[in-house]
């Protein structure tokens, strides 16, 4: 079964970096797009950032120019690079992996910005 878990979480200060990572279990086959989906306390999940199997790039307008999606090697599939690091940016962060028959789901990993 695939399973998909994210890493590079943790408690950073305003202005600072994190870069999360998306590590794959076992191969997944006909990928049309991946990306990063954040769920901030009391809100609902919403997309940050995706990328389709052509390398096409997408950002929600809270994060354009601060963060960059890209894709791994082996296994892990996809990055997101998070600069300039606001307070507003805390959430749980999954990963998201859309084939043609079906997505799958990391478990989150948490980012707090907070000084």
């Amino acid at each position: 079964q695939v399973q998909l878990v994210e890493s590079g979480g943790g408690l950073v200060q305003p202005g600072g970096s994190l870069r999360l990572s998306c590590a794959v279990s076992s191969s997944i086959f006909s990928v049309r797009a991946m990306g990063w989906y954040r769920q901030p306390p009391g809100k609902q999940r919403e997309l940050v950032a995706s990328i389709t199997f052509g390398g096409s790039t997408d950002y929600s307008d809270s994060v354009k120019g601060r963060f960059t999606i890209s894709r791994g090697n082996a296994g892990e599939l996809v990055y997101l690079q998070m600069n300039s690091l606001k307070p507003e940016d805390t959430a749980v962060y999954y990963c998201n992996v859309q084939t043609t028959v079906t997505a799958y789901w990391g478990q989150g990993t948490q980012v707090t910005v907070s000084s």
